[in-house]
């Protein structure tokens, strides 16, 4: 292993292996290299998505004697008497700036023009140049062209590694990773790994290079550091990718190369098609994912000669930026040569190979680099998962099957029977029945299929189409689970403590180990009892997580009720999390100090009272004690100023729920208290003049602020009787109401009376507000009968009748089962209902839908049936004073029918 460098080492051929931190970007082009290729294709820009993506390179193996040394590859024609003249820089990569006595100047006696590379190249066409490998006749780098996340390619590199013995390997990827590389040695790194760049100036500018166990990059790299041999990466350095925001740094609108039709090529597709196939993924699984063990060079030089025909007919096939790429991995190649000589091996994708066996001068390739736009990047390594390498997660040189390929790499021999073993394991555990015969048939089918379509061995449909014909029994369901946890999968990486990180990270990772939370690649449900400190913990940091915008958990729907002694979140570790942490990163060290830095911030910037109130909820549930009194003070002085009662109707529920959850949590409240008070009295003065008058849109949205604000106030207002605390500690949903607003209850409702008996106020809010006063037993039936009868009265317009029975009976509000137990309100629809204009009725029919369609099916029924029985023969109404729609006392003879029910249930005897 050599040292890690200094800033001032700019020999490419000195870049570290074995470095802990990355190395300073240095004057002369070679910066950190975040390759677009391996990131999504908005990190990355164009080049990512190019061919090397999915064209042969990545499968690429190889290349002859006569594309490494013979112009012909290159597109031009020269002999040794040419070298000096202008065209020996090559068509695209020499430039109108190039001159003759610029070539035959300084760069040609310097050190950077090395003569040994002119004889090798000659050497090489006089002996027919022996291809990729040969350690007798092979003159010049072994250049193994791959395929991205191929192990057919993996397993080729790693035996033509070990034939081969080279002295240094270079793989493609970012530059100044060198300084990574030995991490990959570590016990503790497991892949799929990736190495994430940033920029250090907007860390939201990242690029990743994924690495799987089956991928050709980190086959060489592990082969390398287990061997004590140099490894380095020789792409273009991140801090030249992630400064893209140059327009003329763009694959759009090249002006020297297109390919055919003027698009990207897909080089794989065009080789499949030549071969007579129209499936390039099922093409390149026979030619090279399936292969058995071979000459482990033979396939590498195959490729590589179908590459050069690619880009002698498609140049850079619609990638423009591919040109300077290769120029700065010619310039790396070439300093690995001068320190080792031809004993170095390339692993890169197969599409560069021709490029790089092109003879260039060392000044061409930096004309090619020079004024490129450059930014300061940090580098280190972080965890990935299969699914992100999955085409449909959106990262541009991703695959289809993941877990498939990671299977194919792992277990070469009888492939088709340990993955049915998988399989059968997988549904077992989901409670499906596999035998024995069932995988042995399963494997016969597969076989079977892979003879008729003419494979050398069964690939995934074939396996796919077996699995679903024996053991799912033909159905989609169970394959579908089969897809997702094994095609695909759920496998996450981890990385070692050593790695780089920012300070927020290390904080983060602390954390979760002490809470042990584990991030998990997989969706899972975690509930958390806040009145247990761990669960507490737990809760915080998870709200502290979604103030700095690093959405690992999200809230989920948990047990119904106004409680806030539980939480139910759902988990997921995606890898783009690591760059919104570093993101979050400049708000602070640790993740209490950052959340309270920015909520300070919001709070100042807050224009709108609703953001303020929601940001003090945010508060109180993230434990951000030190953030609230800037909180409180700017939402005094939003509250203070603002006048319009639709934003403090919005901004009070927030309020509301603060005040509970900071009485769970121990979080001192009465600032919030205070003016929460303030903001009820406010709305309970100005809402019957702010609903006059509104038309049906803004009637519908005031309806919802309608329901949040008596939600609120049934939280504030001190008029609930006690009940019992729970056993094992006080429950916010028994317990008493908050005694902060001593009679709100009784102004608020004399509001609802106002609101339901106002002629002015549109008709759902009408009754909305009577329904809330029977729902709070403050309306008694006749009362509400006799609104009903008054709002559904022949001299009220249909629609704005049926506007008042949805905001009565409608929505989710239980109104199905109060038409259900009080008949005589449904005597009342239904009489209006019966009695609607035909020229009318189809102007209320999609209100009265919306309406009645939001039932259960259960209580749609019940209500047919009592429409179609007709009414009672004392009229419609309850069958005897006392609850509406209960009877005054228990059916004995109903009740008992229960019993064996609940005997069964309860595991319990039945007594005689």
């Amino acid at each position: 292993m050599t040292p890690t460098p200094t800033a001032t080492e700019r020999d490419a051929s000195r870049a570290p292996d074995d470095g802990w931190v990355p190395v300073p970007v240095p004057e002369t082009g070679r910066a950190p290299d975040a390759g677009p290729e391996r990131s999504g294709p908005e990190r990355s820009g164009p080049e990512r998505s190019g061919p090397e993506r999915s064209g042969p390179e990545r499968a690429g193996i190889g290349r002859t004697g006569e594309e490494r040394s013979g112009p012909e590859r290159a597109g031009i024609e020269r002999t040794g008497e040419e070298r000096p003249g202008p065209e020996r820089a090559g068509d695209e990569s020499a430039g109108p700036e190039r001159t003759g006595d610029e070539r035959a100047g300084d760069e040609r006696a310097g050190d950077e023009w090395v003569a040994d590379e002119r004889a090798g190249g000659a050497r090489s066409r006089e002996a027919g140049d022996a291809g990729a490998g040969g350690a007798g006749g092979r003159v010049g780098p072994l250049l193994l062209g791959v395929r991205h996340h191929g192990p057919g390619s993996a397993r080729g590199v790693r035996a033509a590694l070990e034939a081969e013995q080279p002295a240094a390997v270079l793989v493609e990827g970012p530059a100044e990773a060198d300084a990574l590389v030995a991490l990959a040695a570590d016990p503790g790194m497991r892949p799929p790994v990736a190495l994430l760049a940033h920029a250090v100036d907007d860390p939201g500018r990242a690029a990743f290079w994924p690495m799987a166990e089956f991928s050709p990059e980190w086959v060489a790299i592990r082969w390398a550091l287990e061997r004590g041999v140099a490894v380095r990466f020789f792409d273009l350095p991140a801090a030249h990718t992630l400064a893209a925001a140059d327009p003329t740094w763009s694959d759009e609108g090249d002006e020297d190369e297109v390919s055919g039709s003027g698009l990207r090529i897909d080089p794989v597709a065009e080789l499949a098609r030549a071969a007579g196939h129209e499936d390039a993924e099922r093409w390149w699984e026979d030619v090279v994912e399936l292969r058995g063990d071979r000459d482990p060079i033979a396939p590498f030089e195959a490729l590589a000669e179908a590459m050069g025909a690619l880009r002698e007919t498609y140049g850079h096939g619609g990638h423009p930026r591919d040109l300077v790429r290769e120029a700065h991995m010619r310039l790396r190649l070439r300093a690995a040569r001068k320190e080792f000589g031809d004993s170095v091996a390339v692993v890169c994708g197969a599409w560069h190979v021709p490029a790089l066996t092109r003879r260039t001068t060392v000044a061409a390739d930096k004309a090619l680099l020079k004024g490129l736009p450059r930014t300061k990047t940090e580098l280190t390594w972080v965890p990935w998962t299969h699914r992100r390498l999955a085409r449909r997660s959106g990262y541009g040189a991703g695959i289809d099957a993941p877990g498939w390929y990671g299977h194919l790499f792992a277990a070469p021999d009888r492939p088709v029977e340990r993955w049915m073993t998988k399989v059968a394991g997988l549904l077992r555990a989901e409670d499906h029945p596999v035998s024995s015969a069932h995988l042995i048939e399963a494997v016969r089918l597969a076989e079977t299929l892979a003879a008729l379509r003419g494979r050398p061995l069964p690939g995934l449909d074939e396996t796919t189409d077996a699995v679903r014909a024996v053991l799912c029994d033909g159905s989609d369901v169970p394959l579908a689970l089969v897809r997702d946890r094994l095609v695909v999968g759920d496998v996450l990486g981890e990385v070692p403590a050593a790695a780089p990180a920012v300070p927020l990270q290390r904080d983060l990772t602390r954390r979760q180990r002490t809470l042990r939370l584990k991030p998990e690649a997989q969706e899972r449900e975690l509930g958390l009892d806040l009145r247990k400190e761990t669960d507490g913990e737990r809760s915080r940091l998870l709200h502290r997580l979604r103030l700095l915008g690093v959405h690992w958990g999200e809230p989920a729907a948990g047990r119904a009720g106004t409680g806030t002694f539980r939480e139910t979140w759902r988990l997921r570790w995606e890898p783009e999390l690591h760059v919104q942490v570093a993101e979050a990163g400049v708000w602070g060290t640790t993740v209490e100090g950052a959340a309270t830095a920015k909520a300070e911030s919001l709070a100042l910037a807050a224009t709108a009272l609703a953001d303020v109130t929601a940001l003090a909820e945010q508060c109180l549930l993230a434990g951000l004690t030190d953030a609230l009194p800037v909180v409180m003070r700017a939402l005094a002085d939003r509250a203070a100023l603002d006048t319009d009662v639709a934003h403090l109707a919005q901004a009070l529920p927030a309020l509301a729920r603060s005040l509970r959850y900071g009485d769970v949590r121990g979080t001192g409240t009465a600032a919030l208290g205070e003016v929460a008070a303030g903001l009820a009295e406010r709305i309970c003065v100005g809402l019957p003049p702010a609903c006059a008058g509104l038309d049906a849109d803004a009637a519908a949205q005031m309806r919802d602020r309608l329901d949040a604000v008596h939600t609120a106030i049934r939280l504030l207002h001190e008029d609930r009787p006690d009940a019992p605390a729970a056993p094992d500690g006080p429950e916010p949903d028994a317990g008493p109401a908050l005694p902060l607003a001593p009679g709100l209850g009784g102004r608020w409702s004399g509001v609802l009376r106002r609101l339901a008996g106002w002629d002015r106020i549109p008709g759902g809010l009408r009754g909305r507000a009577a329904r809330l006063l029977l729902d709070e037993g403050r309306l008694g039936e006749g009362e509400a009968a006799l609104l009903m009868s008054r709002a559904l009265s022949p001299g009220t317009p249909p629609a704005d009748a049926a506007a008042w029975i949805d905001g009565f009976v409608g929505g989710a509000s239980g109104g199905g089962l109060l038409l259900v137990h009080d008949e005589r309100l449904l005597g009342l629809v239904d009489a209006w209902l019966t009695g609607v204009p035909d020229e009318a009725f189809t102007d209320v029919l999609p209100l009265l839908r919306r309406t009645f369609s939001a039932y259960e099916p259960g209580v749609r029924r019940t209500l047919g049936e009592l429409v179609a029985r007709g009414p009672r023969p004392g009229g419609p109404g309850p069958s005897a004073p006392g609850v509406p729609g209960f009877a005054p006392a228990p059916d004995p003879a109903r009740a008992d029918a229960v019993l064996p029910l609940l005997h069964l249930i309860l595991g319990t005897e039945v007594t005689a």
